[in-house]
């Protein structure tokens, strides 16, 4: 088995895919001299419409080490990043950006607090180049919430530049733009966490892909995770509470009305509109919420005993078998 995997999704990214193989595999090689550990490179190509994955493509018919993952269409990050950890076979994990905004030297950093033992290992870009207002703020405070929301204390939960173990992060479903609450959802299966310090240089080809408006879906993505770690099994002790106080309430109403048509007679219809109506709004509301909350459970039911569905489709698959591979086939 593979000792490492390193997962980096691209997105026409023409400009840095040659520079950054370069220095990945400078690094990887480096590392690993004395050990003799192998690794791989496990290339995601996202829908590129530039030259990216020709170039990938001509690096996977030299190096054997090179998987180039080819998406069908712009699926995302986050699918590029399940894509590339579906098809990894390294022990350890480690996921980081084609844009070389992220620095192969500080891989080594990753691997030696796997080494010590813990599941994930997170990047914090402390000192960030990007725009004030644009940027930094705006991740500062969404950073925040997360951490307060998800219980797990990390200043970083944005960057991609992350390792993980392989069973910890095979156990995470990944889909619309979870990847950046891996730590969070991992916390939930127990994994041990700890984050460490890495640089964040500017963009020196290439266009960001990154805008205002992904901090603004962020607050959605806060209220999906709150909700994941604490509800994700029992999604009825939500909704059957809310739905619960409904019908309670409503019924509460609807019993005053009713004693108090039997004590004075009056047309509670016509003299006590607003609150006969509120008694059915509850009462109907009610009943949806503890509805909604048991097709939750049934939902949960068929997660836990049915086949997940991968959230991407794989266009093909290259690598170049090694010499050994060749002669044993």
């Amino acid at each position: 088995m593979l000792k490492y995997s390193i997962v980096v999704p691209f997105h026409n990214e023409e400009e840095n895919v040659t520079t950054l193989y370069d220095r990945l595999k400078a690094v990887m090689e480096t590392v690993l001299s004395e050990t003799r550990d192998t690794f791989e490179l496990v290339f995601v190509d996202d829908g590129s419409r530039d030259r990216t994955y020709r170039l990938l493509e001509e690096i996977a018919a030299v190096d054997s080490r090179v998987l180039v993952v080819k998406l069908r269409r712009n699926f995302g990050q986050t699918s590029a990043l399940a894509a590339g950890f579906d098809h990894a076979q390294g022990e350890f994990v480690i996921a980081m950006d084609g844009d070389l905004q992220h620095d192969p030297l500080e891989v080594p950093q990753f691997i030696a607090k796997l080494e010590e033992g813990y599941d994930v290992v997170s990047g914090w870009r402390a000192e960030r180049g990007d725009n004030l207002i644009l940027r930094k703020i705006p991740s500062r405070v969404a950073n925040t919430l997360m951490a307060v929301l998800s219980g797990v204390p990390i200043h970083d939960f944005g960057t991609t530049f992350k390792a993980y173990r392989r069973e910890v992060i095979q156990s995470i479903p990944l889909y619309g733009e979870m990847h950046r609450f891996i730590p969070a959802l991992a916390s939930w299966y127990g994994a041990s966490i700890c984050e460490i310090p890495i640089s964040n240089p500017a963009r020196t080809a290439g266009k960001s892909h990154y805008g205002i408006s992904r901090t603004f879906r962020v607050f959605f993505d806060l209220l999906t995770i709150r909700f994941l770690l604490k509800y994700m099994t029992r999604p009825l002790h939500f909704f059957g509470t809310f739905g619960a106080l409904g019908v309670f309430g409503g019924f509460g109403l609807a019993g005053f009305l009713l004693i108090l048509k039997l004590a004075t007679h009056d047309a509670v219809h016509h003299d006590h509109a607003p609150l006969f109506y509120i008694a059915i709004t509850l009462i109907l509301g009610g009943i949806q919420m503890m509805g909604i909350g048991l097709l939750g459970e049934l939902q949960v039911r068929h997660f836990h005993t049915a086949d997940r569905r991968a959230p991407y489709a794989v266009d093909r698959l290259l690598r170049l078998r090694s010499s050994e591979e060749s002669m044993l086939h």
